[in-house]
């Protein structure tokens, strides 16, 4: 299944402001330098732009995708049931472990949008990083399962 990169955002401190950026360095077992989440397994967040389109419609609401507070929005790319696979953009790989669950903060940002999210998937992925790289908006994306479990 292959994308695209649509959006990355790189969040400074905890709570912090989602700045917006046209490309972002992984680092392995650290995930998105400059950003707060190092370490851990949610290293890296990502959500579906169809997701997302979905969501402000049903709301009936426009509301910038970075209130999500995720670090990647990707386009074509379904993220349901995507636990134990790899999404790869160029030399980036990076191991999809659950599913990211909304938190209160959502329904700061838009009433109503924890609720819209809490259907499976709809808050979008987190994974860490395996293998580091420099990627950029409008790189190809694409979601695999490998061939033997990812460490």
């Amino acid at each position: 299944m292959t994308g695209a990169v649509e959006g990355i955002w790189i969040k400074r401190f905890k709570g912090g402001p989602m700045d917006s950026a046209d490309e972002a360095t992984l680092v392995p077992g650290r995930g998105i330098m400059g950003n707060s989440n190092q370490g851990g397994s949610r290293q890296v967040t990502v959500i579906e732009r169809e997701m997302w389109e979905t969501m402000m419609a049903d709301l009936d609401a426009e509301l910038d995708p970075s209130a999500r507070r995720a670090n990647l929005m990707l386009s074509g790319i379904r993220l349901a049931d995507c636990r134990g696979r790899v999404l790869r953009i160029g030399d980036v790989k990076i191991w999809l472990l659950g599913e990211t669950r909304p938190c209160e903060q959502m329904d700061a940002a838009l009433p109503g949008l924890r609720r819209a999210m809490a259907h499976p998937w709809r808050g979008g992925a987190y994974g860490t990083v395996v293998e580091g790289g420099r990627i950029r908006v409008g790189d190809v994306a694409e979601i695999y399962t490998p061939a033997a479990p990812v460490r």
